[in-house]
C-alpha cells in the first residue's frame, strides 16, 4: 500500500501536470493517493517553478484547475457506478468495498435527507473523499445537486492546498532556515535540561549519602 501511494506522488514529479491529473482521478476512484500531500507538493513543485505558468495563469493555480477536472471526473465515475449499478452492484461487488447489501436502504435514506450537504463536506475528510461518490450514486442523489456540490467542496480543497503548496514553495529557503533556528534552540534547551537534571540528581545523592556518614 505505502509503496503504491510512493508511485503515485512519483508520478507527479515526472510527469508534471499530466501525472497531476492521474494520480487525482485515481484518488477518487478509491486508490490511495492521499490527495491532501499530492496537491500541497504540486503547489510547492509550482512554486520552485517545476510546474509552469499555463496562459499566463501561475503554476499553483493551473495545478488546482486540473485537479479539480480529475476530482469531478473520478468522483463521477465512482457516482455512475454506485447510481447505475444500484442493489444489484452492491450483491455482487459490496464486500470489495466493505459496503454490506443490507445498508443500501440507510444509505439511501441518508443521501436523501442530508445527501447535498453530505457530499460537500466530505470532500474535506481523508480517506472518506475517495469513495463517498458511490454511496451518493446508490442513493441515486440527483446528479445536478452531485456535480454541483462535489464541485464547490473539490475547488475549495484543490485551491486552498495548491495555494498553500505554492506560498511553502517560494518560501522554502526561508521555512528551512526558520526550521533549523528552532532546531537549535530546541537542542539547546535539551542540553540545558539535561545539565539541570544532572545537578539536582547530584545534590538529591549527595543528601542520601550525608545521613550514611553521620552515622
Amino acid at each position: 500500500m505505502e509503496h503504491l501511494t510512493q508511485t503515485l506522488h512519483d508520478l507527479v514529479l515526472h510527469y508534471g501536470y499530466a501525472g497531476l491529473f492521474l494520480v487525482v482521478v485515481l484518488g477518487n476512484l478509491g486508490f490511495p493517493a492521499a490527495l491532501e500531500v499530492v496537491l500541497t507538493t504540486a503547489g510547492g513543485l509550482a512554486g520552485q517553478g517545476h510546474l509552469p505558468p499555463v496562459g499566463g495563469l501561475p503554476g499553483w493555480v493551473v495545478a488546482a484547475l486540473v485537479a479539480l477536472v480529475a476530482e469531478l471526473l473520478g468522483a463521477s465515475i465512482l457516482y455512475a457506478i454506485g447510481y447505475y449499478g444500484g442493489l444489484p452492484f452492491v450483491h455482487r461487488y459490496g464486500r470489495y468495498v466493505r459496503f454490506k447489501e443490507h445498508e443500501y436502504e440507510r444509505v439511501h435514506a441518508y443521501f436523501a435527507r442530508y445527501g447535498r450537504s453530505t457530499v460537500f463536506w466530505c470532500r474535506f475528510i481523508p480517506f472518506v473523499r475517495g469513495v463517498s461518490s458511490l454511496p451518493a450514486g446508490l442513493s441515486r442523489m440527483p446528479k445536478r445537486y452531485f456535480l454541483t456540490y462535489t464541485a464547490l467542496g473539490s475547488a475549495l480543497f484543490c485551491f486552498a492546498l495548491a495555494y498553500l503548496g505554492n506560498e511553502a514553495g517560494r518560501n522554502l529557503d526561508a521555512i528551512l532556515a526558520a526550521l533549523h533556528k528552532g532546531a537549535l534552540v530546541v537542542s539547546l534547551a535539551v542540553v540545558v535540561l539535561a545539565v539541570v537534571a544532572g545537578l539536582v540528581w547530584r545534590a538529591r545523592r549527595k543528601k542520601a549519602a550525608a545521613p550514611d556518614l553521620a552515622a
